[in-house]
């Protein structure tokens, strides 16, 4: 069940990486890890933070904070991408960079 649902989200991270590379961004992903960021992301000087997420699996308040800490930490942008019914994805911006 736990390779399944891994292999599932892995997926997703990979699916992530594909669109933000269409995009134009450099995209690393980060492996297997427990962190709240999946992919690291940079185009013209700016950075993205994404945490990945699919079906009913949702994101809980002390991994926004995290995630938000991350993005400070790297005077990020950080959204939470997630791939909701028949593959639609929402995108939800979590933190702002400072200008």
């Amino acid at each position: 069940m736990v390779n399944r649902l891994y292999n599932r989200g892995r997926a997703k991270e990979y699916r992530c990486m594909e669109i933000l590379s269409g995009e134009g961004w450099m995209v690393g992903r980060s492996a297997a890890s427990h962190s709240p960021v999946d992919l690291f992301a940079a185009k013209d000087g700016k950075v993205l933070l994404v945490q990945v997420k699919s079906g009913k699996a949702r994101t809980k308040s002390e991994e926004l904070r995290e995630l938000v800490k991350w993005a400070e930490a790297f005077n990020a942008d950080a959204e939470v991408w997630h791939f909701k019914e028949r593959g639609n994805l929402q995108k939800r911006r979590v933190s702002r960079t400072k200008v």
